[in-house]
């Protein structure tokens, strides 16, 4: 079973930080070099990684690991558009869904606002953890070391102990939101979807910075809190 376990945390730091090699992968995890070198050997035995660029050093995920990724997510997209479609009438904006990965969330769905001014986000696009509603409500229930804190505006948190502070606030509220930190015509608020391990997604409502006064930052706060509650309780 430890082999099993073994492998399975390789695979997740490989798709976290492809191309990965073996020294990298040993250290962060705090396994033996051999142990992690015969996980690699599994795993590229079962087809989920290969070799990049040819190098048998370094190493990333295969199309077979996509696959089942993205069964996953059209699992959690049916689950969801139902939630994201009430969220919506109640608000009258935009909702997204983002899945976390690596060192950003991505936004795999979104419902539009009908009003002719909003925001308006390309599926894919990824967003950095500590400069986002999504990202921040992901990152306040992750254990993982924090990202590098780049600065995005002049309202991007960028001081460990102010985000720190700032996750703290999250989880004791529920949600967390954006007030322009990483686009300063960009405000949201957002909640985090839970799953056994963590956080597997997030919801949040964004708007135009302008057409979220403070009393509606929290009123938005707790629906999208209680949607991913809601959410959180479907894919259990």
């Amino acid at each position: 079973m430890q082999n099993v376990i073994n492998a399975l945390r390789v695979l997740e730091e490989v798709a976290a930080r492809q191309p990965a090699g073996v020294g990298e992968l040993a250290r962060v995890l705090g396994l033996p070099k051999s142990t992690v070198q015969r996980s690699l050997r599994t795993l590229h035995e079962a087809g989920w990684i290969r070799p990049a660029a040819g190098e048998i050093t370094r190493w990333q995920v295969t199309s077979k690991a996509f696959q089942v990724g993205r069964r996953t997510e059209l699992g959690l997209r049916d689950a969801a558009m139902p939630v994201m479609e009430q969220l919506r009438q109640r608000t009258g904006e935009t909702i997204h869904l983002m899945v976390p990965e690596g060192d950003a969330v991505v936004l795999i769905e979104r419902l539009e606002t009908d009003k002719p001014l909003r925001i308006v986000l390309p599926l894919g696009i990824r967003l950095p953890l500590h400069a986002s509603a999504n990202g921040k409500a992901v990152l306040a229930h992750r254990s993982a070391p924090l990202p590098e804190l780049a600065s995005y505006t002049d309202t991007t948190i960028v001081d460990p102990e102010a985000l720190d502070a700032e996750l703290a606030a999250v989880r004791a509220r529920g949600y967390a939101d954006n007030r322009g930190e990483w686009r300063s015509d960009i405000a949201a608020v957002a909640a985090a979807v839970l799953g056994p391990d963590g956080p597997v997604a997030s919801l949040s409502i964004s708007t135009p910075a302008s057409r979220m006064p403070e009393e509606l930052r929290g009123e938005y706060g707790k629906l999208v809190t209680r949607a991913a509650r809601t959410l959180t309780e479907s894919l259990t």
